[in-house]
């Protein structure tokens, strides 16, 4: 094996139909960047960071793409990944998000975290972490 071997996470990548659209959705939702974007992808970063120098999340056009269906359903397209995002302040992050484009899901299992949907179809939730975002601990922006 390579000693030399280096590999470092570079992105969640999400299908979708408008890749410049959603990363709007998530650039305006995160306060992040769209430091690169075609009509085939986009990418978002956080604030100050080269493309590739901080993980970000990455947007693929897919034309066969179908919104997954959560809670899940057997006949129909199944969620596979979501993201979760620390928030300090619950309730405000929703009202947030739901301005930015979000959609908040009907169903609901839990007071410390709000499944969401983002302009696309996929979930996504909002947890409620302000004692691990306020430890010196917790780097991520």
């Amino acid at each position: 094996m390579d000693d030399g071997l280096k590999i470092k996470m570079y992105s969640f990548t999400m299908d979708c139909l408008e890749p410049l659209e959603l990363a709007k959705f998530y650039a305006d939702l995160l306060k992040w960047e769209i430091p690169f974007y075609d009509e085939e992808y986009a990418c978002i970063s956080a604030p100050g960071t080269a493309q590739g120098a901080y993980p970000g999340i990455t947007f693929q056009r897919n034309p066969d793409y179908i919104p997954p269906v959560w809670p899940g359903d057997p006949e129909a397209q199944q969620q596979m990944a979501h993201l979760d995002f620390a928030v300090s302040d619950l309730e405000k992050a929703v009202q947030y998000a739901v301005h930015c484009g979000a959609v908040i899901a009907d169903a609901q299992f839990s007071d410390g975290w709000r499944v969401m949907f983002d302009p696309a179809g996929h979930p996504f939730c909002l947890c409620q972490m302000k004692t691990i975002m306020d430890s010196p601990h917790f780097a991520l922006l």
